[in-house]
């Protein structure tokens, strides 16, 4: 049962666009949930959803909120925890902000994250000034030591990422830092009960390969994709950071591992590009003189056991009009797609005329539904 919805003067079902939260995040869908919800307005017996690549989890929670039985999933322990937090924990507000509470009354004192990630007010080309990372250390060694279960547990450090989100000092990722404070980053950091909604349904989180997770027996009405893209740069070396390694500080707040750290803006050990690259970023060309991210493209969509595939994809991704057009007309019927146009602000159903991708070098967006044959 949808729960978000409402009927136009046509009879026609109009789904609600829920309001949802999330760090600043290069792949961010908080511009294109409102595109989405207009898609799934228009189909009928969707219940069942899986979010194939969550990140913020922005998407699965559009979608809890909406009514749908949501399967959340991404290889990112940071979003794993956004996951158990808005599709898991039902304790009453009071109860985390009392903990809150708690948290926030703590005295800073100078630990394993001052050491690597705080600077002083003279000293930039730091995450966090001093005075947060401070706090930093106290926060999380005082939540490893609170005796709630680990759902609950996430709703904290939810709230702990946010706090530290709202005073950083970068562009919004952690591969490269400011080489001036920005001015959020003098501001104290406070930990915020995160907006919390109520959950009608039981939905499944996990933490796994997509592939993993398409092996599964389960069956979904629609799945969304948004992989991880690599750039369309042939020029782009092989040892570029990898998506997964912008956001290795949030890893390391979630494991409280204190690992071994590289380079000069610290990133974990297991962040290293060789290590945490996902194949639909891979650049090469396989023997065949096929592109390998390509070719997982086209096997995630051929094992998806869906009714409907909506997969997300960037202009500046390394596929061109004619692969595309060639793994969706062989695994299944493309119904619509969504051009959007985040300069101009405007969303324009195309029709398939080869002319949509790579074309003039804009940032768009694009979403394709497909039905599966």
């Amino acid at each position: 049962m949808l729960d978000k919805q409402e009927i136009d003067i046509f009879g026609k079902k109009k789904l609600t666009v829920p309001k949802t939260e999330g760090i600043k995040y290069a792949g961010s869908k908080l511009k294109i949930i409102p595109y989405i919800v207009n898609i799934l307005s228009e189909l009928d017996g969707i219940d069942t959803v899986l979010d194939g690549f969550s990140g913020t989890t922005r998407v699965s929670q559009a979608l809890a909120q909406i009514g749908y039985k949501v399967s959340s999933n991404d290889v990112s322990a940071w979003s794993e925890v956004f996951a158990n937090c808005y599709l898991k924990a039902d304790n009453s507000e009071k109860f985390y902000q009392e903990i809150l509470n708690h948290l926030n009354n703590l005295k800073g004192y100078e630990g394993w994250f001052t050491q690597n990630y705080g600077g002083t007010q003279k000293e930039a080309c730091k995450p966090f000034q001093i005075k947060n990372t401070k706090k930093l250390d106290a926060i999380r060694d005082e939540i490893d030591k609170i005796n709630i279960g680990w759902v609950d547990k996430c709703v904290i450090l939810t709230s702990l990422i946010y706090a530290l989100d709202s005073v950083d000092s970068t562009l919004g990722h952690y591969a490269a830092y400011l080489s001036h404070w920005s001015q959020r980053s003098y501001k104290d950091m406070v930990l915020k009960l995160p907006r919390k909604f109520k959950n009608t349904r039981r939905h499944k989180i996990s933490r796994a390969d997509i592939f993993d997770i398409l092996k599964e027996d389960n069956e979904y009405d629609l799945i969304y994709f948004d992989p991880p893209y690599g750039s369309n740069n042939e020029k782009m070396p092989p040892s570029r950071v990898r998506y997964g390694a912008y956001y290795h500080i949030w890893t390391t707040v979630i494991k409280n591992d204190k690992p071994k750290t590289f380079g000069k803006v610290g990133r974990r050990e297991d962040s290293r590009d060789l290590i945490i690259g996902s194949v639909f970023e891979e650049f090469r060309k396989d023997e065949d003189g096929y592109y390998i991210a390509m070719k997982s493209i086209r096997k995630m969509i051929e094992e998806a056991k869906a009714r409907y595939i909506l997969l997300s994809y960037s202009s500046g991704g390394r596929a061109t009009k004619e692969e595309l057009n060639d793994i969706i007309s062989k695994t299944g019927k493309l119904s619509k797609i969504i051009e959007i146009d985040y300069k101009k602000n405007v969303m324009a159903n195309m029709r398939w005329t080869y002319e949509w991708a790579n074309a003039d070098n804009k940032n768009k967006e694009y979403l394709f539904l497909i039905e599966k044959n």
